[in-house]
């Protein structure tokens, strides 16, 4: 989901930095001047703590730099620095493990009515196997998440959500599901406990087409299908992702993914891609992190996902927040999202964003040094007035004002396969 929560990561003074309190190294802690053995016993116990993907074992043989996030224990980085590892990305393929998000199936005949009375978009009118981006709305018209909603032809639809809000999305689907239910009406869930691996690259569908009998050029940007890849029958394929770049998430058996991943990645243009660099190529492609860039504070108006609303939600009015977010569309808002390009030190989550005369105007969200621009990337909300592209801006780094430019996002463009 282009708002994927996936990570922060390391490299190029981009990621871990940016967050830091969520995202840790794992086994680690404050060393202070504790014993090594009790350093050792805590490291351990914190480890064992987190929650673990099926691949986590083999990211560990391949290298994996593993990193607190979410509560699970993920890859960060591999051998490859975080440059190495984004630009491959841009350039051939790369895989990134995924299984830390919430899977869900909605079944029942009031599966759609069930949905549409959660989030924005207009699921009814999604054709068979076709999935949407959309969002968990609040009464207040905050977003609680964004997710990816897929209507299949199995009769059910398949949801994608993030990792870092399973919890609250499981939770708040379960306390709507005991409303139909009570209502009489016909609708269930189901949490999936399957792998989810996202390939993402230029090379992909050549690189995936080898294990597939289907034919990965009817397959566009945003429809799924059932299939069975390099072997591994019960795969779900999605085409979608989360840089920016054509790409697919697979979710797979959990049994059988070190076999997917293996069988991909005997191609030599396919590498494992962590959390890091997954992370920069989602900030070039100027799509949101959950938590950082949109939070129950912000309306999807704000954030500038006024597109991810159903032409005929707007009519009916009949999601959460609708009385407020609606409005918002014709009155516009107070503040708005924005991206900025700078030159110089990196521009950082909480950076001051000021106007020309020096005052402030808004924050970032999220920053790092771009790859591919070698200029820094950020977004952030900044007072509507100032929103504009081309207008010239400051950011405040390291307490001086340095210039930035307000740009329109994506800063690197998008490949996304339409047929």
């Amino acid at each position: 989901m282009w708002a994927r929560l996936l990570g922060r990561g390391g490299g190029a003074g981009c990621g871990l930095r940016v967050a830091r309190d969520s995202l840790r190294v794992a086994g680690s802690g404050s060393a202070g001047k504790q014993p090594q053995q009790q350093q050792q016993r805590r490291a351990s116990s914190a480890e064992a703590a987190l929650k673990k993907t099926p691949l986590f074992d083999f990211h560990r043989e391949q290298g994996g730099k593993m990193v607190e996030f979410a509560g699970w224990s993920m890859p960060v980085q591999y051998k490859d620095s975080h440059i190495v590892s984004h630009m491959h990305t841009r350039e051939h393929c790369s895989i990134f493990d995924v299984s830390h998000m919430l899977q869900t199936k909605v079944h029942g005949k009031d599966r759609v009515k069930f949905m549409e009375s959660l989030v924005v978009a207009d699921v009814g009118e999604l054709q068979d196997n076709q999935g949407t981006l959309s969002l968990f709305t609040n009464e207040k018209g905050g977003i609680m998440d964004d997710l990816i909603v897929t209507k299949t032809d199995q009769g059910y639809l398949y949801i994608v959500s993030n990792a870092g809000c399973a919890d609250k999305d499981s939770a708040h689907m379960k306390a709507r599901l005991a409303e139909f239910k009570a209502a009489g009406l016909d609708v269930d869930l189901e949490f999936l406990d399957e792998a989810l691996i996202a390939v993402q690259g230029p090379s992909m569908s050549r690189v995936l087409q080898a294990g597939l009998k289907e034919d990965l050029g009817k397959l566009t940007f945003m429809t799924s299908t059932l299939a069975t890849v390099f072997g591994v029958p019960g795969c779900r394929v999605t085409r979608c992702g989360y840089t920016g770049e054509d790409g697919v998430e697979i979710s797979v058996p959990r049994s059988r993914v070190v076999e997917l991943t293996e069988k991909m990645l005997a191609n030599s243009e396919v590498k494992l891609a962590g959390l890091g660099a997954r992370d920069s190529l989602r900030l070039e492609a100027g799509l949101c992190l959950y938590g950082n860039d949109i939070d129950e504070t912000t309306t999807p108006v704000e954030a500038t996902l006024v597109w991810t609303i159903g032409k005929r939600r707007r009519q009916t009015k009949d999601f959460p927040g609708a009385a407020i977010i609606v409005p918002q569309i014709k009155a516009k808002t107070a503040r708005k999202r924005v991206g900025l390009v700078s030159t110089g030190p990196p521009v950082r989550q909480h950076t001051p964003i000021l106007s020309s005369d020096g005052k402030v105007i808004g924050e970032v969200t999220s920053g790092c040094p771009s790859p591919c621009l070698k200029k820094n990337v950020a977004m952030g909300y900044v007072d509507a007035a100032f929103a504009k592209n081309g207008t010239a801006l400051q950011v405040e780094v390291r307490k001086k004002a340095v210039p930035a430019v307000v740009s329109k996002m994506p800063f690197v463009p998008t490949n996304y396969y339409s047929g």
